[in-house]
């Protein structure tokens, strides 16, 4: 088992593995208000679509205990407005907004219960969330390992351990399985600029499983793909639309180009959660654009002229027909992804 968990609750808090501090601290933040969740999320103190999602469901719980009132209407009131809150901390990552929808639907469905009553229920689902999150992953990790050989140069970008879920991984989780199948293979990892999570993130956890990797500049991978030193990529998403085009770290939409031109399986590993049957298409996933000194700055200290301009786009967008295949915990799913993903889409979507 690994020795360290992305965030947990802890009878009326959370503790919150301080992702900014990694590698060189491993500081955890322990939260009492949901204020402190929201600026968690906004600061990527705790980032990965699936762990955002645990995050703001245990913030809305953590908000509920706050709610000073017997009347169950007033406390729906007040509750509805913190989960608008925290549902304006980051627009991307669709798990946010599913985790809030489903505290909600909850709240709903006791909605002529005590508060006491409601406040129980939110914290009970809070850590079950946490718990599916974890079953999810280990799910998914069993289910995509197949696509993980014996000898390959596995490449992936930003970070998908259980830093960037409730536990085990996405796209990680994914090599994880391989590896404890006793599948032996090489990683290479982005460093993913600007904020590094590659550099920091992803190798933290390989070495922490155990998984031998090699650290390359984002500029790096065409140059091994075209030497014909990367079997397959492999990485995760933060929010796929209905016909599977995929919102990711900035910079996956290049590698995926890069995979297609030279002939490499191209991989996204994702719950069925962060399927967004909502929106057709990638054209209608919103974008998340950053600060610029996150690009002109590391860490404080400027890499740019004073006074530089810079644009930080979070995330991009790869089409479909670039994507081999979408590993999910219900399986490898396959183009076309509009077919694919149909079953699993609910009633009301």
């Amino acid at each position: 088992m690994i020795p360290y968990c992305s965030i947990c609750w802890d009878i009326d808090k959370i503790k919150l593995l301080d992702q900014r501090k990694l590698p060189q601290e491993e500081i955890y933040l322990e939260i009492r208000d949901y204020h402190e969740v929201i600026e968690a999320i906004k600061t990527l103190a705790i980032r990965g679509a699936p762990a955002i999602g645990v995050a703001a469901a245990m913030g809305a719980a953590l908000g509920a205990l706050e709610i000073n009132t017997d009347d169950p209407r007033e406390f729906q009131r007040r509750f509805l407005d913190i989960c608008r809150e925290i549902a304006a901390a980051r627009p991307t990552a669709i798990n946010l907004f599913w985790a809030l929808d489903r505290v909600q639907l909850l709240v709903q469905a006791h909605a002529d219960e005590p508060v006491p009553a409601l406040k129980d229920y939110l914290v009970i689902e809070a850590q079950a969330m946490l718990k599916e999150d974890e079953t999810t992953n280990r799910r998914m990790g069993q289910a995509g390992q197949v696509v993980i050989k014996e000898g390959m140069q596995v490449l992936t970008h930003c970070n998908t351990g259980a830093l960037a879920t409730g536990a085990y991984g996405t796209a990680l989780g994914v090599l994880r399985a391989a590896w404890e199948a006793g599948k032996r293979f090489t990683v290479w990892v982005d460093e993913t600029r600007p904020l590094l999570q590659g550099a920091r993130l992803t190798t933290w956890e390989l070495g922490k499983l155990g998984i031998p990797y090699t650290l390359i500049p984002d500029g790096a991978a065409a140059t091994l793909m075209h030497q014909g030193r990367v079997s397959l990529v492999i990485l995760g998403a933060d929010r796929i639309a209905a016909n599977g085009d995929t919102a990711n770290k900035i910079g996956t939409y290049s590698v995926a180009v890069l995979a297609y031109h030279h002939g490499i399986p191209f991989y996204v590993a994702a719950p069925l959660s962060t399927v967004d049957f909502a929106i057709h298409d990638g054209s209608q996933i919103p974008v998340e654009e950053r600060s610029g000194d996150e690009v002109t700055h590391l860490r404080g200290e400027p890499v740019a002229p004073a006074g530089a301009q810079a644009l930080n786009l979070a995330f991009d967008v790869t089409p479909n027909e670039l994507i081999s295949g979408i590993i999910t915990e219900k399986g490898v799913l396959k183009p076309p992804y509009i077919s694919s993903l149909k079953p699993f889409r609910s009633p009301q979507e």
